[in-house]
């Protein structure tokens, strides 16, 4: 898996988790605990990311921008790495319908190659008008 796809992933599955939490829905312990640890993870080594995704939908998210600094933290970061690595495994796994919905996975793979489009040598776009 690219990681930019799992660092979209690993994003999404935040986001999902979070809106299922909030109509009562329940996901896999797996993914659960994933997720959480992913969280702790990311923000003592990114807070401001972190931050960010927790305020979904309350505000809007950049989220290649989100991207972005989830995957340079994984690069500086084995822990965070490794965490973004089992959270996207587990994603991949989770047997809740509603889950595999609100992430959809092929939008962020899109996503990831956009970004991927836009950081390389001779990409073009700009990151904050992205859409998917």
């Amino acid at each position: 898996m690219e990681p930019l796809s799992t660092a979209a992933i690993a994003i999404g599955s935040v986001v999902a988790t979070k809106a299922l939490e909030k109509t009562g829905e329940k996901v896999g312990e797996a993914l659960w605990d994933k997720a959480s640890k992913f969280r702790v993870t990311l923000k003592k080594h990114s807070p401001h990311t972190i931050t960010a995704i927790e305020k979904i939908p309350d505000e809007k998210l950049d989220y290649g921008k989100a991207v972005l600094e989830v995957e340079s933290a994984a690069k500086v970061n084995p822990e965070v790495a490794r965490a973004m690595q089992e959270l996207a495994a587990a994603a991949k796994t989770e047997p809740n319908p509603k889950f595999n919905q609100i992430l959809a996975m092929p939008n962020l793979e899109k996503l990831a190659e956009k970004i991927g489009q836009v950081v390389m040598p001779g990409g073009t776009g700009n990151i904050e008008n992205m859409s998917f």
